[in-house]
């Protein structure tokens, strides 16, 4: 079977570098748009918070509190996520 795929030219999924460093480039514009975007979204959810989240989840041991700004900080990825894709 390897003897068939080396034979035709080789695999197919092989790109070039110019194709490569292309999608590379933009997703690393995209990596860091969408780093920037989440972390002014956690600042904002922490500044508008009536009480310090980093006390609350470290010191007090609030597990709710966690997963509850666990699942904001998901949300927020799946929307960056969905505006970078489209």
């Amino acid at each position: 079977m390897l003897s068939v795929l080396l034979k035709a030219g080789g695999p197919a999924m092989v790109v070039t570098f110019d194709q490569l460093a292309e999608v590379l480039v933009t997703t690393l514009i995209f990596v860091v748009i969408g780093l920037v975007f989440f972390a002014i979204s956690f600042f904002i959810l922490d500044k508008t918070m009536p009480y310090s989240v980093h006390k609350e989840i470290e010191e007090d041991q609030n597990t709710a509190l966690g997963l509850i700004i666990g699942s904001m900080m998901l949300g927020i990825a799946i929307i960056i996520a969905a505006a970078i894709h489209g």
